[in-house]
């Protein structure tokens, strides 16, 4: 049994390894730039073969390390969820889009990869609705969407889908530039992930006030 349990662990870690290992990887170079032989080299693997051998395809990679963090980010959102109750003000369910995402890179400490990853992830057609099923279409994202849109009553169903898009854009982007310029040990705008949140929070509830043109 502990010789069981010994091989048990070690498998977990390596798998635990070859995970950040290509979080990092694919955030820093693109996944698509990025081989499996690279990643069991960087990782300490002599077996190139090891990437396939715990994880399988890269589709399943990258689901595994979506999956990693995406029940954090449900836990933080289903929190703000329930601390703003059905709030009448469009800038609470906003910071319930926002805050999640800078909230759980502020919890990982420094350096962090994850939003590099998401945004290099996202802008991959075959990829990016690993993503999107399994950060932006949990329970949580939809019901603040709802409620968001509640708040917004008048505007049309396509540029309700518009403006959706434009704000899952606007936190991945905005939190890989942060994420990015902390890495190079450049300058901010914010002193902070929460202080960036709010940055965030400001432009895209200014995004969803925007007026909507009525082509003629």
């Amino acid at each position: 049994m502990v010789g069981k349990n010994v091989r048990t662990e070690r498998v977990r870690a390596t798998r635990e390894l070859i995970r950040t290992t290509a979080e990092r990887l694919y955030a820093e170079h693109g996944v698509y730039a990025v081989g499996n032989r690279l990643i069991s080299e960087a990782s300490g693997q002599g077996n190139n073969a090891a990437v396939v051998y715990h994880f399988g395809t890269k589709a399943d990679l990258v689901q595994a390390i979506t999956r990693h963090h995406a029940e954090r980010l449900e836990s933080i959102a289903e929190k703000r969820l329930a601390s703003i109750g059905d709030s009448p003000e469009l800038r609470d369910w906003v910071g319930c889009l926002v805050r999640p995402m800078p909230e759980h890179l502020a919890q990982l400490g420094s350096p962090t990869w994850f939003a590099r990853f998401c945004a290099q992830v996202m802008a991959d057609p075959a990829l990016h609705e690993i993503l999107v099923g399994e950060i932006l279409d949990t329970s949580a994202w939809r019901r603040i969407l709802e409620g968001l849109h509640r708040r917004l009553p008048e505007l049309p169903a396509e540029v309700r889908a518009e403006r959706t898009a434009m704000t899952r854009h606007v936190i991945l982007q905005m939190c890989a530039e942060r994420e990015r310029a902390l890495a190079l040990n450049t300058p901010t705008p914010r002193a902070g992930w929460h202080d960036t949140a709010t940055g965030i929070v400001d432009a895209v509830v200014g995004l969803w006030m925007a007026p909507v043109t009525r082509e003629s």
